[in-house]
C-alpha cells in the first residue's frame, strides 16, 4: 500500500528536533517559550502525518526511535533550508553574542550547548569566555558581556536560576588521606568563590590543609584529582568520571550547594529566543 504524504509543516518538524536535542518536550517547550502539551501535540501531528512513531517516550527519558533517528538529518536540513530561503529574502543583520560561563559550571557538556546555538541561528558569531563567576559577574555589570551563567554569589543577584548544583570532596580511587594529616588540596587561584568556602569550612572544623596544586582551571584541577595528586572540592556535572566522592569517609565538612543563574540584559526577540535556548540546552545536559 503505497502512503501518500503531505508537504511537512515546518513548526512540527521544528518541535520534533528541539524534542531530540534536548531529549526532553519541557526543555523544547521552554525554548520555544510555549508549553510541554502544545510541543507533544506538534510531534504528535507529525507522526500522524509521517505515518510511523518518531520517540520513544518513557516516564523519565524521550529517545529517538529508529525511524525518528533516520528522520532527524533530513529534518534538519529541512529546517536549515527554511532559515536560507526567508534570509535570501531578508537578510540578517549580523549576530554576535558573548556569554561567559563560570569554569566551576562549564562541564564537557559545553561543546554540545555551543554546536546547538550554533545549529539554531548559523550566522550568530558565538564568543564564550570562561572565567570565574565573581569575574564574569564584575564584567556584566560593567556591560562588558551579553549574558553569564555564574554561580549565585548574593540573594540579591538578579538572573533565571537554571540548577541547583551540589559540590562534593573528589578524589582518585586511590588516594590516601588520614584524619589528623593535611589535607592534599587541589584548587584555582584566588580570587574563587569555591576555595574561600572550603577554606571557611575546613578551617572551621579544624581540619588541616595545604594547597598542592593550583589549576588555572577547572579542567585542571580535575587533573591533579585523577593522577592522585589532591583532593578536590568540585561540583559533581564536572567532576572526572574515575572520580569518586570522598567527604564521608575523610570526614570533611558537607560543602554547601550553589545556584546556577543566567544573567542577560538582552531585550530583543531574536535575543531572548537565543538565551531559551541557552537556558534550556543547560538544564537539559545538566539532568542527564
Amino acid at each position: 500500500m503505497t502512503v501518500t504524504l503531505h508537504p511537512l509543516d515546518i513548526e512540527t518538524v521544528q518541535a520534533f528536533v528541539l524534542v531530540a536535542d534536548f531529549g526532553s518536550f519541557t526543555r523544547a517547550a521552554e525554548a520555544l517559550d510555549t508549553s510541554q502539551a502544545t510541543i507533544s501535540l506538534k510531534v504528535k501531528r507529525l507522526e500522524q502525518q509521517l505515518g510511523c512513531r518518531l520517540l520513544d517516550r518513557t516516564p523519565r527519558h524521550v529517545r529517538l526511535s529508529a525511524r525518528g533517528d533516520n528522520f532527524l538529518p533530513g529534518a534538519r536540513d529541512l529546517l536549515a533550508a527554511h532559515e536560507r530561503a526567508l534570509a535570501a529574502l531578508a537578510p540578517p543583520p549580523p549576530r554576535r553574542l558573548s556569554l561567559g560561563i563560570s569554569d566551576h559550571i562549564a562541564g564537557p557538556e559545553l561543546p554540545s550547548l555551543v554546536a546547538r546555538l550554533a545549529a539554531h541561528d548559523p550566522a550568530l558569531v558565538i564568543e564564550v569566555t570562561i572565567g570565574a563567576s565573581r569575574d564574569l559577574a564584575a564584567r556584566f555589570d560593567r556591560n562588558d558581556i551579553d549574558a553569564v551563567i555564574v554561580r549565585r554569589e548574593s540573594a540579591h543577584e538578579a538572573g533565571v536560576v537554571l540548577a541547583t548544583e551540589r559540590f562534593g570532596w573528589f578524589a582518585a580511587p586511590g588516594f590516601q588521606h588520614r584524619a589528623g594529616e593535611t589535607l592534599r588540596l587541589a584548587t584555582l587561584a584566588e580570587p574563587c568563590g569555591v576555595r574561600a568556602i572550603v577554606a571557611t569550612l575546613l578551617d572551621e572544623a579544624g581540619i588541616p590543609w595545604a594547597a598542592v596544586y593550583v589549576g588555572g582551571g577547572v579542567m585542571a584541577l580535575g587533573a591533579a584529582v585523577s593522577a592522585g595528586l589532591a583532593v578536590a572540592a568540585l561540583a559533581h556535572r564536572v567532576a572526572p568520571r574515575d572520580a569518586v566522592e570522598v567527604g564521608d569517609a575523610f570526614g570533611l565538612p558537607p560543602l554547601p550547594a550553589a545556584d546556577v543563574m543566567l544573567r542577560t540584559r538582552l531585550t530583543d526577540t531574536r535575543s531572548q529566543e537565543i538565551m531559551r535556548h541557552v537556558g534550556a540546552a543547560f538544564r537539559a545536559v545538566g539532568a542527564r
